[in-house]
């Protein structure tokens, strides 16, 4: 045997078996139990108190725009995109008001032009040269029914 490996070798065990020391004392208890992740963090994750209202609550509330919703562009949007988490004000609708962003930022997200996006999937527009008045975009277009410009 060379005698490199002499001292490598031992070294090399070591290494190896100061590594699985150090895993035992890392690894939570339960990570592999169910897949490639700590089981336990399915319960910590069920035990999180909930605060996002889904669009089926929203609309039990709000049929009206719900209907107008059915047709439009925006159909296929959560209503948290634009109103926030929710589930507070479904809870108390007369105490708690729901978030309404708007604006040239917000819209601009999705409708700012961006040449990595499809101009088929998203109407981008410049937000910038797009009625330079500076005019909120909720003041002509209705978020429920975009095509409905308000007058």
């Amino acid at each position: 045997m060379p005698p490199q490996l002499k001292v490598l070798l031992p070294l090399f065990a070591i290494i190896v078996v100061v590594f699985v020391v150090i895993r035992h004392f890392l690894v939570p208890v339960s990570f592999g139990e169910n897949g490639h992740y700590r089981a336990n963090s399915l319960i910590d994750n069920a035990n999180k108190e909930m605060v996002y209202a889904s669009k089926k609550m929203c609309v039990e509330c709000h049929a009206d725009i719900g209907e107008k919703l059915q047709s439009d562009l925006h159909a296929s949007l959560s209503c948290v995109v634009c109103h926030g988490p929710g589930l507070e004000h479904s809870n108390s609708p007369k105490t708690v008001q729901i978030i309404k962003m708007s604006g040239r930022d917000h819209c601009g997200r999705c409708h700012a032009i961006n040449p990595a996006r499809l101009k088929e999937a998203v109407n981008q527009i410049d937000v910038v040269e797009h009625h330079k008045d500076k005019k909120d975009c909720i003041e002509c277009h209705n978020p429920h029914a975009v095509w409905e410009l308000k007058k």
